[in-house]
């Protein structure tokens, strides 16, 4: 026996139509979105690219009476000198740790490793003299929660005439194995810099700095390279990307007249900053420089700098 009828419907065609455009409407907005995420990713992503990288981060050598006008020109960070926090009493040197505390502001590194009066080289090391100043300076460079300490004392490390360069060389390896393992301990590295012959006798180019880091053969061991005596040496941009696996800082200024930045017109900074995007550079760099006037240049090299590591 057969159900009741159900009563057919039937659709009009042009009610058919209209879903079919509303289909299609619904496809385009669906497709016009999707261009507009994609394009906007796009636009995100090229201002990803012109922006200063994060790793990067620029400060100022200074002594301990510029920490605040430091952090007031708009650095991220200052780098002290070594030998000056060595010399502190405790007193101050506790007052030091206070201040930087207090204020926030990171000291990165310090320079000025090993004072002229500790021999590096030459017949009149004294190796007890070079560890009790090594662990005392870096227990403060630790203190302050520093990373890094630049070893430049081109005085320190001048090979004495008459003495053999590669026994110097040898010294210089032996005193980077006995400090890394303090280093270490600390949380800390040294980098290393290669000087002009003005500076310094030895170690004078970053291929000899690769050898001597080569020669050591430790992490906590490494290089810092200075535009300042990169131009003074005439070296290659090349060579900074050569030595990428070893660099962990960077010192800066104008070259001509090792003054602080201010235009890009002012030297030939293009090939430093290109060699900094291709060895994909994170870390600090640091100001060493010469200012008769702070207060004005700082702002201005700071305002450079960010602007350059954009380019």
């Amino acid at each position: 026996m057969r159900g009741p009828m159900l009563p057919t419907i039937v659709r009009p065609k042009n009610c058919n139509r209209a879903s079919s455009r509303t289909d299609i409407r619904t496809r385009l907005s669906a497709i016009a979105l999707r261009c507009v995420i994609l394009c906007c990713a796009v636009l995100l992503f090229l201002a990803a690219g012109k922006s200063q990288s994060p790793g990067i981060k620029i400060g100022a050598c200074g002594s301990v009476k510029m920490i605040s006008a430091v952090k007031g020109a708009g650095f991220d960070y200052v780098e002290l000198s070594t030998s000056e926090i060595v010399a502190l009493s405790d007193a101050d040197f506790a007052e030091l740790q206070h201040e930087v505390k207090q204020g926030a502001f990171p000291v990165y590194a310090t320079d000025v490793f090993i004072p002229a009066t500790i021999k590096l080289t030459g017949p009149d090391i004294d190796k007890d003299q070079q560890m009790a100043y090594v662990r005392k300076a870096m227990d403060r460079v630790a203190a302050l929660n520093a990373h890094i300490i630049v070893l430049g004392s081109g005085a320190a490390r001048r090979v004495p005439d008459g003495f053999s360069h590669d026994a110097a060389f040898d010294q210089l390896v032996d005193f980077l194995k006995r400090i890394a393992p303090e280093a270490r301990a600390r949380n800390i590295v040294v980098t290393v810099e290669p000087q002009s012959q003005e500076e310094s006798n030895i170690i004078n180019s970053v291929a000899e700095g690769v050898k001597l880091i080569k020669a050591v053969n430790d992490p906590n061991i490494q290089l810092v390279l200075d535009i300042y005596y990169l131009d003074k040496t005439h070296e290659d941009p090349s060579a900074i990307v050569a030595a990428k696996n070893y660099v962990r800082h960077f010192h800066f200024s104008n070259p001509n007249g090792r003054v602080f930045p201010a235009r890009w017109d002012e030297y030939n900074y293009a090939p430093f900053f290109a060699a900094l995007r291709q060895m994909n550079y994170s870390g600090g760099i640091s100001i060493d420089a010469h200012t008769t006037n702070f207060a004005n240049d700082a702002p201005q090299t700071v305002a450079f700098l960010r602007d350059a590591l954009k380019r």
